[in-house]
């Protein structure tokens, strides 16, 4: 079985998430295509499709999110992606089983002995007004009925979990603040989410395996579990081995990919790439090494924004008064340096509606 070294999966990863070289394809397909992208930060995703396609202008997602295409919801992980509408109607249900055990493992105890049914039908029934509600809204009005879990219990149950709801607009607008407003998926997109199909062989989860692959392969079923926060998705996997191909690690993991998709030589130069914080093409590995550096493996999940150089971290960076401010997680070669500066001035001309494009690389 073929080996894949670091080098060739890191190229790997830089190419299926349009990371080696900007795309020209409109910011829907972009976020079709990578699965979505991790949004509980409302603005990371706008850095997230500038450093993956060429010409983003940031009001392209904005419209998006206000013509009801992409969507704000507790998806993958339990954690806020922006997902596409077509996405969240097929997903949605085959995560659910996933995001309540995922509140229950935070709130075990207050909600024990409280019936998840009839707490889902309370809170849709409330919901069905069409009006938008916010977490601590939706708890208080069901807290007189179930008063010994406490609001934030009720709430994370609620709407991270058993009832499938939206983020609204201005929330995750550009260069807009605006406080979290839940609809119903099925006042906000016309219709319910698809239901799971009882066909055992798990077809929504083989359409999430293909997704995966086709934006994170070659990957291990250890990596689709970390993206998709699901238990590895076994029976699709099963249902699919006849049509998928295999390589190994360096450190002998079986590796899955689809046959046909390229495979970047592992010569190819990687540019300078700005990620934003809470990235997908690293929190959609448990293999994080691909970009990281064990020494540094902690930037991951810490909501630290990174600067790849030659495909790996080399430094953070912020954006303050109209500077990026870059800060190196090692010495940078004066070719690098130059090329940082370089990207980060561009980065903060978009950052600031093109009003400044001052970039600040510090020293090691």
């Amino acid at each position: 079985m073929t080996v894949l070294d670091a080098r060739a999966l890191n190229r790997a990863l830089l190419a299926r998430q349009l990371l080696l070289d900007r795309a020209d394809m409109p910011a829907l397909d972009a976020v079709a295509h990578l699965g979505g992208l991790q949004a509980q930060e409302p603005q990371e995703p706008f850095v997230g499709l500038w450093s993956r396609l060429r010409g983003f202008e940031a009001p392209a997602l904005s419209d998006l999110l206000t013509g009801r295409d992409v969507v704000r919801a507790h998806l993958m992980r339990r954690t806020v992606h922006l997902v596409t509408a077509g996405d969240l109607l097929a997903w949605r249900a085959r995560h659910g089983a996933m995001l309540r055990q995922r509140v229950l493992g935070v709130y075990r105890r207050e909600l024990a002995g409280v019936d998840l049914g009839e707490l889902e039908s309370a809170g849709r029934e409330l919901m069905s007004d069409g009006e938008p509600r916010s977490m601590g809204g939706l708890a208080r009005e069901l807290a007189g009925r179930w008063p010994e879990p406490g609001p934030r219990a009720l709430g994370e149950m609620l709407l991270a979990a058993l009832i499938p709801v939206v983020q609204s607009p201005p929330r995750g607008l550009w260069r807009t603040k605006g406080g979290v407003r839940n609809f119903l998926v099925s006042s906000w997109l016309g219709r319910e989410v698809d239901p799971l199909p009882a066909d055992a062989s798990d077809p929504v989860g083989r359409a999430l395996v293909r997704r995966y692959l086709t934006a994170y392969g070659p990957a291990a079923t250890a990596d689709l579990r970390a993206w998709s926060g699901l238990a590895g998705l076994p029976a699709a996997v099963a249902a699919m081995r006849g049509e998928l191909v295999s390589f190994r690690d360096e450190r002998g993991r079986e590796l899955l990919d689809l046959p046909g998709l390229p495979r970047t030589d592992a010569a190819t130069p990687a540019p300078v790439r700005f990620l934003p914080a809470f990235d997908n093409a690293i929190l959609g590995y448990h293999d994080r090494g691909r970009v990281i550096d064990d020494a540094h493996r902690g930037l991951s999940v810490s909501g630290a924004r990174v600067v790849l150089v030659d495909g790996r971290a080399a430094a953070t960076w912020e954006f303050e008064e109209g500077t990026v401010v870059v800060t190196p997680l090692h010495r940078l070669s004066r070719v690098d340096r130059a090329a940082v500066a370089e990207e980060g001035s561009a980065l903060a001309s978009f950052l600031s509606d093109r009003d400044s494009d001052r970039v600040r690389v510090g020293t090691f």
